[in-house]
């Protein structure tokens, strides 16, 4: 059957040169709306135009050779679909709650422009982002913090759900299991901010909630199985809806520097996942409560506190059998000497696809690409993804239905 195969791809002119056929991988763009950072433009709120800027932004990401996008769509416990739980997004109207104009799903447009392309589309929430900016954000009178300010905290300019509240964690819980329920999703994604990096002279303020449920933890610890309780429940709930939809998770880049555990990283970041941010990603891979992990790393090679090839050596020995995918920031494209060297990108592409256990990259983030910084989009249409590939399978997961259409 395989020699019938390759037969009939030579004669449709789809076989490739040899020695050039890639294996599979996954390329993918950070949609992020938060803020309007890339999608839909500032003061954009005009239906029509905004699905004229996402068809535009597919297009470009599909000449660049992505075969998967990842977008916000919760960005502050807010909605970039109709939902029962969170009013719709200000990012999205211009106000907290008011609907689009012509009415429509976003969401569910979003995704069906993904699948004319052939993309993965992978859902992005905020987990515990509920007020973006206390001083100028808007706020519906439906807006959770609203219902439920006993659920909330304040730290620096935001507000952030109560890690350590049950009822919170549930909330958020409730709020995944309806999207996987209702859309048609390869994916749910979260990024990096479980418990807030940390302000310089501040301490997270949770005295109230470690007093009542501490249960003679230390308070580290305890932070940390709050953080664990959630990855139990979202991983839980996606898997009862659908098994086949996969949950990944957008870490900062170091797990924990090797000064405080040997098993971490030879760097010297200022913060990190396990002692700030509290959020232990090894057990997570290690229990299988996650599918793929996306280490955000955002520096070049021989960083002095954290470099490129360093953590990419440590994430693909620490994956766990599970994917793993690396967050490149081409947003820092021009902005110091490394980041001005043309050949920083293709480097770190080809020492992605050297190194094993890792299966692909994701950029950060999309709008970075439309000014073709250093001619990296060239490069990607012309050399490193200029060839379709396959996505990579998850063999742990089943298969996703077939839909059969009369």
């Amino acid at each position: 059957m395989k020699k019938i195969l390759i037969a009939l791809a030579i004669l449709n002119g789809l076989a490739p040169a040899k020695g050039q056929e890639q294996q599979p991988e996954f390329r993918a763009a950070w949609i992020a709306t938060v803020d309007n950072i890339d999608w839909p433009t500032k003061g954009n709120f005009d239906s029509e135009k905004q699905k004229d800027e996402y068809i535009r932004m597919l297009d470009m990401h599909e000449k660049n050779g992505m075969n998967a996008v990842i977008v916000q769509v919760r960005p502050a416990t807010d909605a970039f679909y109709p939902s029962q739980y969170e009013p719709w997004s200000e990012w999205l109207t211009g106000k907290q709650g008011r609907p689009p104009v012509p009415y429509y799903d976003p969401l569910q447009f979003m995704i069906n422009e993904a699948r004319k392309r052939g993309m993965e589309f992978h859902a992005w929430l905020n987990p515990y982002r509920a007020v973006f900016n206390v001083n100028r954000s808007s706020i519906s009178p439906t807006h959770i913090t609203r219902l439920h300010p006993e659920w909330f905290l304040t730290y620096g300019d935001k507000r952030y759900f109560d890690p350590g509240n049950k009822a919170a964690q549930q909330y958020v819980v409730n709020v995944v299991r309806d999207l996987v329920q209702r859309y048609d999703l390869d994916a749910i994604h979260f990024d990096d901010y479980f418990y807030p990096y940390r302000i310089a002279g501040k301490e997270f303020p949770d005295d109230k909630t470690f007093q009542q449920f501490g249960n003679g933890m230390n308070r580290d610890d305890w932070r940390r199985s709050n953080v664990d309780s959630i990855i139990v429940k979202l991983s839980r709930a996606i898997k009862e809806e659908k098994p086949y939809v996969k949950f990944g998770i957008s870490p900062f880049g170091v797990w924990r520097n090797k000064d405080k555990d040997p098993e971490g990283s030879e760097t010297k970041a200022g913060q990190t996942n396990y002692d700030d941010l509290y959020a232990d990603i090894l057990l997570w891979l290690k229990q299988g409560w996650i599918d793929y992990v996306a280490p955000q790393l955002y520096w070049e090679f021989g960083h002095k506190a954290a470099p490129f090839e360093v953590l990419l050596d440590w994430w693909s020995k620490h994956s766990y059998g599970k994917h793993c995918y690396i967050g490149l920031g081409i947003y820092k494209a021009g902005t110091s000497a490394p980041w001005k060297d043309k050949s920083l990108l293709p480097k770190m592409i080809q020492a992605i696809r050297n190194t094993p256990n890792v299966q692909g990259a994701i950029y950060f983030s999309s709008k970075s690409f439309v000014s073709n910084p250093n001619g990296w989009s060239d490069s990607l249409q012309n050399n490193y993804y200029k060839s379709r590939v396959p996505l990579p399978v998850m063999e742990w997961l089943p298969g996703k239905p077939t839909v059969e259409t009369n």
